[in-house]
This record gives C-alpha cells, sequence and structure tokens, in this order.
C-alpha cells in the first residue's frame, strides 16, 4: 500500500467460495434460470430474514415492480413514498401505471414520517413503499398501523438493509412483502439481481406466476396473464448462496469499518448517521452530514478534494422529487431536500484493512481542512 493508493466507494467481497459454487453451476449446465442452486438461495435467504417465501429476480427493481404488480395496483391509484430515496422506488409505481405520493423522511431516523405518511393517505391511496434509507429500517411498528386501519399494503423496500433488525426481527419479516437487491455495491451481491421476502403465500403464488411470463405451472407455454421475464439465473443464485455462507463474516467486518470511520471522524465537520435506540442497522455504506442544516456547499466542496485525493465517495440521493420526471420541486420535502445536499457516502466494503481506513480519514482530514465546513 502506497499513498497513492485509490479507494474505490464500493467493491464487493469475493472468496475461492464463490468461485466453487460457480463452478458447480458451470459444470452441472443449469446455467439459467433453473436450478439446484435457486431453490437452495431462496430457501436460505427465506430462513434468514424469518419470511415463508423467497422470489428470487433478476435485480432490485423489478422486484418493487413485481411485488406492486402481484398486488394489483394501476392506473388511477396511489402509492406513498419516501422523497429521498433511489428513483427505483418511485420508477416501479410508475411502471405499474400508479402515482406515487412523496412524503418526507424524518430527521432522527432518515427513513419515511409515518405521520406525514398518515396525512397524505386518501380515497386512491393502495400502498406504503417504505425505504431502509442506508441501512436504517424504516418504522414498521407505527407504518403496519396505519396500513391497517386503512386496508394498505406496506412494502419494504430493503435493498440497502440486508442483515438489519428491529426490535430483534430481522428486515425481511416486516412488512407485507420486502424486497431486496443484490447489486454489485450491496452487502451481499451477484452483480445484479433481487428477491422478494412474503408470509402472504397468495401473494408469492401470484409473484411466481408473474416473474415467468405469466406462464401457468401447471400447462407448459399456457399464459393465462401478461407476465414479465424477471428470473433469476442459477449462476446469479450460486453466487448468492456462497455469500449468504460468508455473511455474517461480510457484515462484521463491515461494522467494523463503519465504527472506525466514526470514531476517528468524532469531532469534526462531519455527522454521523442517526439510530434509532431498536434498530441494529446495516453496515451498507458509511454514512455522514457534511456541515450544519443548510449548508448546500461544503459536501460537494469535500467530494472534490476527496477526488483529487484518491478517496472516491457518493453523493446521497436527490430526493425523487426533485428530478424532472416527478415534478422537479422538492419543497414540500424539506428534510430530504437538506439531507441530500449535505450527504456522503465514503468507501466501505469488506476488504478494507484497518490501515486502509487510518489512510482514507487521514485524507479527510486534509480535505476537511481544505474546505473547512463549519458545525
Amino acid at each position: 500500500m502506497t499513498d497513492t493508493t485509490r479507494y474505490p466507494v464500493a467493491s464487493p467481497s469475493l472468496s475461492s467460495l464463490e468461485e466453487r459454487f460457480v463452478q458447480d453451476a458451470l459444470a452441472s449446465g443449469w446455467i439459467s434460470s433453473q436450478g439446484p442452486y435457486l431453490r437452495r438461495f431462496e430457501e436460505e435467504f427465506g430462513a434468514r430474514c424469518g419470511a415463508e417465501h423467497t422470489v428470487a429476480v433478476s435485480n432490485g427493481t423489478v422486484a418493487l415492480h413485481l411485488v406492486l404488480a402481484a398486488a394489483g395496483i394501476g392506473p388511477g391509484d396511489e402509492v406513498i413514498v419516501p422523497a429521498l430515496t433511489y428513483v427505483a422506488s418511485a420508477n416501479a409505481v410508475t411502471y405499474c401505471g400508479a402515482r406515487p405520493v412523496f412524503v418526507d423522511v424524518r430527521p432522527d431516523t432518515w427513513c419515511i414520517d409515518p405521520e406525514q405518511v398518515r396525512s397524505a393517505v386518501g380515497p386512491r391511496t393502495r400502498a406504503v413503499l417504505a425505504v431502509d434509507l442506508y441501512g436504517h429500517p424504516a418504522d414498521y411498528t407505527a407504518l403496519r398501523e396505519i396500513c391497517s386501519r386503512h386496508g394498505l399494503l406496506l412494502v419494504a423496500d430493503a435493498a440497502e438493509s440486508f442483515g438489519a433488525y428491529l426490535d430483534d426481527q430481522p428486515v425481511g419479516s416486516l412488512a407485507d412483502a420486502s424486497t431486496f437487491s443484490f447489486f454489485g455495491n450491496k452487502v451481499i451481491t451477484s452483480g445484479e439481481g433481487g428477491c422478494v421476502t412474503t408470509s402472504d403465500a397468495a401473494l408469492a403464488e401470484r409473484m411466481r406466476l408473474l416473474r415467468n411470463q405469466g406462464m401457468d405451472p401447471q400447462r407448459r407455454y399456457w399464459f393465462p396473464v401478461v407476465g414479465f421475464n424477471y428470473r433469476m439465473t442459477n449462476l446469479a443464485a450460486a453466487l448468492l448462496c456462497a455469500q449468504l455462507v460468508r455473511a455474517d463474516d461480510i457484515i462484521a467486518r463491515r461494522e467494523q469499518v463503519i465504527d472506525m470511520y466514526e470514531r476517528e471522524l468524532t469531532g469534526t465537520p462531519l455527522h454521523r448517521q442517526p439510530i434509532a435506540p431498536n434498530v441494529r442497522r446495516s453496515p451498507w455504506m458509511a454514512s455522514f452530514l457534511v456541515g450544519p442544516s443548510g449548508d448546500g456547499a461544503s459536501r460537494d466542496e469535500l467530494a472534490r478534494m476527496l477526488d483529487r485525493l484518491g478517496v472516491d465517495t457518493r453523493p446521497f440521493f436527490v430526493p425523487v422529487s426533485a428530478l424532472p420526471a416527478y415534478g422537479g420541486d422538492s419543497a414540500a420535502q424539506p428534510v430530504s431536500t437538506d439531507l441530500g445536499q449535505r450527504g456522503i457516502n465514503l468507501p466501505t466494503y469488506a476488504d478494507l484493512a484497518d490501515t486502509d481506513v487510518k489512510v482514507i480519514v487521514e485524507r479527510v482530514r486534509r480535505a476537511l481542512d481544505a474546505v473547512s465546513p463549519v458545525g
């Protein structure tokens, strides 16, 4: 390692086990959307999440779309979505012909605000799509109460929160359906991939039907409905089975990396992610806010300086309501707007050694000295 080492913001943790499982899948000839690793992954992932059914799919975005489509959400319907999220959360609603209704997030969790959800429920509301932003589970206790009262579907976008817990219950069992992403920067990965967990047998059956072009499972090449090709391959599932074997070690190391950042950067103008007392977050990203509320410039200056110093970063999401396709105005979500302007993610992956983290911290301190945000 030299002082010229460049650190990416994310990198997958892959070992000889992943290689062995993938080679086994290749040798078996089962490389497409059937095979033993698919069955094994769905069983093991569901057991880990405390869910009765897991439906493996090709990526996290189609997982969201599949849930909403299987629930019958369509034109004229509304789905409540947090403004501060990756655009896929809203896009999946739009794919169904429904309208996403944006609400703000809470400053103490960065997740959807249940009180704003309560106020946003209207006659066209069919579902609430919560997002576990940067690995922190939303307040599913409060959201369940609201959804039960109004007969709404509760969906958890858990793309960023594999391995997290709320009140000692694992993410994947906290909503009517939970969706996951296994993109290359996630805690466990298959490059691309996703799944849905649920304990609703009817919903799971409907999702399996739609996932496979709508083909009747009892009659080959008979399609009673219009479906989608959202299937995962056995090769991707082989990767995920190996990742599940190693998941506890991957999570533990990522936690150590984030803990080290938070400890070493105490006293700087970087403010750590707030964690609710009943939450164990998923260590997806080391997430910080730069400077005080309302500081709209320091984050980007810091990111530019760190790029010159060889540290890749990524900003927080732009509020979806601020994007041209969704109205272009996030003024009604001031917390989301502020977090989107100040949030930064530092390199977070299991293969970072303590010495690497120390180098990154030293470069962050140098960059902060140059930028000098207040507070």
